[in-house]
């Protein structure tokens, strides 16, 4: 368990430091920039997790002799609770984010969908009773339990398919040979 809790963490703190690296390089203070952000966020988190995945499996792999194998069961076991304990710290790290370091980005996440919608040429009082929603959608809490759930959902789908890979078989070892007889 300890493997998995350090690796997850591993992989929330991963994401954290994207989201700063965005943050700074403007991507999360611009709505005309937030949809890049939001692009290069996803498939760099993507990329994070997937490797942390493999990392874990691989060292929880090394725990356990050949002759014990690494099923499939047990390689989807670490990958879900590592997953778990990243949805975790990543939810926290997410409300820290809204709250401590980037208060505006519910203003900035509003802004950009009102953006879209205005271009699909949507009606004002449409805009306005989405943008109800929105605002509660957007509060650091929702997107901290939002993050949550999608962290653990999408991690363990990760570890479905990772496991499949990083499994290992048990490995017969042939008897001793019989002693000599003796004469």
């Amino acid at each position: 368990m300890k493997t998995t809790f350090i690796y997850g963490i591993g992989i929330a703190v991963a994401s954290f430091v994207l989201g700063l690296i965005l943050f700074f390089a403007g991507f999360h203070s611009d709505p005309e920039k937030l949809g890049t952000g939001q692009m290069i966020g996803s498939i760099a988190g993507i990329v994070i997790t997937i490797a942390g995945l493999v990392m874990v499996m691989k060292a929880r792999r090394e725990e356990f002799s050949p002759e014990e194998g690494f099923g499939y069961g047990r390689a989807l076991g670490t990958g879900t609770l590592t997953a778990l304990w990243s949805a975790i710290t990543g939810a926290i790290l997410t409300v820290v984010y809204a709250t401590a370091i980037n208060p505006g980005m519910q203003e900035i996440i509003i802004e950009s969908e009102i953006a879209k919608m205005e271009e699909k040429g949507l009606p004002a009082n449409a805009i306005e009773q989405a943008e109800g929603v929105m605002n509660f959608m957007t509060s650091p809490a929702m997107m901290g339990v939002s993050n949550l759930i999608a962290g653990f959902v999408f991690g363990f789908i990760f570890s479905l398919i990772v496991a499949a890979f990083l499994k290992r078989a048990p490995v017969e070892v042939a008897p001793p040979p019989p002693p000599p007889a003796e004469a």
